[in-house]
């Protein structure tokens, strides 16, 4: 029996796509038998041009091969991403050609991983598992330009309803999804699997001590991760850091598309207490978090964005640390009812922002339930044992 699985980012790449599909792997690995073999096909790093991660293009182990396929740089572009992806889907195609897989399993945020894994399964006659991460449809009628969406979307929902159809069993990473997906495929099956936090924050120092502030110091506000038209930051870190800017410095670690954009803002408001730095590997980013006051959490105030569920909200709340998080729908509703000493304001609303803040207890405090509910380890191991469970 063999197992492919496409994934177009995997570790050492920077994003959840990368840390789900590695994890998994791992589970899976100590599941399956000596008769099954898995083949991992991926993209060399390439989640941020600013992030360079050294990986070998062939790796084999332990009944597992990961083929890992380099990719043009590129800097967020809407046509430059596309090219990527064509290049990328026609290595997959060589490289399976010749291949038999009694099961495909492909992890997508932006659809076509989604389509690239159903038309391979359907020319190698084998199931299909797909793990649905983001609705894509509906992002492009929100993040993309009024022209783009016209002529994509038809398209783009002919795909979606081809693969989707196609597959025996979808996994969604958020209950906010449910009701899209009972609207439009109500015979699929589903299972819902979310996000998790990986190994590395479960093994973080947790200090109980509180956060005393250190005239004439600020509080460090952290955010860690992906900097684009759906974290709207470059809407809400600039004008909220101007209200805190004797009591706050806002820390931003990452790269995207609107990095410029967030970049232009800060200097146009002349904020002297924003520092923009780029990714880091995940044992500085542990370092950071360990130094940071508060954390904080922002996706942008577009109607999609509602039913999604930020897979940074793990990891931060493995921290410890105070959240401050503007989101709305059901990760505001997942906060609320999972996360203690986390605060919540309407995304881009800088005066709610500014309001709640005054409810956060400026101290560290041990989530234990939450670690417990939602280890990376413990939720990736189900989903390999439902995968495994169809074929």
């Amino acid at each position: 029996m063999k197992i492919l699985i496409l994934s177009l980012y995997y570790s050492p790449d920077l994003c959840a796509g990368s840390f789900r599909c590695t994890a998994l792997v791992e589970q899976l690995r100590q599941l399956i038998g000596s008769d099954c073999e898995i083949e991992v096909i991926t993209a060399m790093p390439n989640r941020y041009a600013s992030f360079n991660a050294d990986a070998p293009l062939l790796e084999q182990h332990s009944g597992i091969t990961i083929r890992r396929i380099p990719l043009p740089v590129h800097h967020g572009g809407v046509i430059a991403q596309v090219k990527g992806f064509m290049y990328f889907a026609n290595e997959v195609k060589k490289l399976t050609r010749s291949s038999h897989y009694s099961l495909v399993f492909a992890t997508s945020s932006r659809l076509m991983t989604a389509v690239l894994g159903a038309w391979v399964a359907r020319q190698k006659n084998a199931t299909l598992y797909l793990d649905i991460r983001d609705i894509f449809v509906q992002t492009v009628s929100e993040i993309y330009s009024k022209k783009i969406s016209l002529m994509v979307k038809p398209v783009l929902s002919l795909l979606e309803k081809w693969s989707f159809n196609r597959a025996d069993h979808i996994n969604l990473v958020s209950q906010g999804f449910d009701q899209y997906f009972k609207e439009r495929y109500p015979t699929a099956k589903l299972s819902w699997f979310t996000n998790g936090i990986d190994r590395e924050f479960l093994q973080m120092e947790n200090l109980n001590d509180p956060i005393e502030k250190k005239i004439p110091g600020l509080l460090t506000v952290l955010y860690a991760g992906n900097i684009g038209e759906g974290q709207g930051l470059h809407r809400i870190i600039p004008p909220l850091a101007k209200r805190f800017e004797h009591s706050l410095k806002f820390r931003v670690i990452g790269d995207g598309g609107k990095l410029d954009g967030l970049a232009n803002s800060v200097k146009k408001l002349n904020c002297s207490n924003v520092e923009l730095l780029p990714p880091v590997c995940r044992e500085a980013l542990i370092k950071e978090y360990q130094s940071a006051d508060i954390i904080f959490l922002h996706l942008n105030d577009h109607a999609v964005f509602r039913s999604v569920l930020p897979s940074k909200i793990f990891e931060y709340a493995a921290t410890g640390k105070p959240i401050w998080a503007g989101v709305s729908g059901y990760a505001a509703e997942f906060i609320r009812a999972e996360i203690k000493n986390a605060v919540i304001f309407e995304p881009c609303n800088v005066l709610q922002a500014e309001e709640v803040f005054s409810a956060l207890q400026l101290k560290h405090i041990i989530r234990t339930e939450f670690i417990e509910k939602y280890s990376r380890d413990s939720i990736m191991r189900s989903l390999a044992r439902d995968i495994l469970s169809v074929i």
